[in-house]
């Protein structure tokens, strides 16, 4: 289930991801599959060899991209969703979502 995004924000992802940038956002999410996480980064590009590159400086596989037709997609949990948020400067996120290192 997710919720805590705003529709906007979804809007904007869904374009920039379209254009081929590499795209963050960040959603409250709730999932009995991964106890302790109630939050999911989604690392977005249309452009699968674009986001490789990108996931490869954080040691992201490129098998673990979700191949989702539309908006492939890394999905970032806990301490790595954290540390890449850090990195990339996205400390709205950060700090919308109450995320910190564990």
């Amino acid at each position: 289930m997710a919720f805590g995004v705003k529709r906007e924000e979804l809007r904007k992802w869904k374009q920039s991801v379209n254009r081929g940038e590499v795209a963050i956002i960040t959603h409250f999410w709730l999932d009995e599959r991964f106890p302790g996480c109630d939050s999911v980064t989604k690392v977005g590009c249309a452009d699968i060899e674009k986001l490789s590159r990108w996931g490869a400086q954080y040691g992201l596989k490129p098998e673990w991209i979700h191949n989702d037709p539309r908006f492939p997609h890394y999905d970032l949990f806990g301490d790595r969703q954290y540390e890449i948020l850090r990195n990339e400067g996205e400390w709205g996120q950060i700090e919308r979502f109450i995320l910190k290192q564990k």
